[in-house]
């Protein structure tokens, strides 16, 4: 039985060689920082479980807390919880009607993300 042997700096350039205009160009079109970090934040919202399941349920229907309960299986508490992070994160609203708040996605933007994200998965 033979074995591979692959150097350890494979995927690393054996040179020294800075390409200064590819560098400039993408370091002018690179947002500013704080931008960067709200959309690690952003991010770290898909990064739950139980987050992705509300999303998910919620990019095909409005539903309020009780039902999402339900179909999760889950305490209506647990699931008040992860909807502020997601309602603090701008990716659900809220509409109250009489006793009843239903949630839904804040808008298309939310839903392609996630879809997108999804098709990738699944490829």
């Amino acid at each position: 039985m033979g074995f591979i042997i692959m150097k350890a700096n494979q995927f690393t350039c054996d040179c020294e060689v800075i390409h200064e205009d590819v560098v400039a160009r993408v370091r002018a079109a690179m947002p500013e920082g704080k931008n960067f970090y709200q959309l690690a934040n952003l991010y770290k919202m898909f990064a739950d479980n139980t987050r992705i399941k509300i999303l998910w349920a919620l990019s095909c229907e409005s539903m309020c807390v009780c039902d999402l309960a339900v179909l999760l299986e889950m305490t209506k508490s647990a699931i008040s919880h992860q909807l502020k992070s997601l309602r603090l994160a701008n990716l659900v609203r809220y509409d109250r009607k009489g006793k009843v708040v239903y949630y839904s996605l804040t808008d298309k933007h939310v839903k392609d993300v996630f879809e997108k994200g999804y098709e990738h998965i699944t490829e």
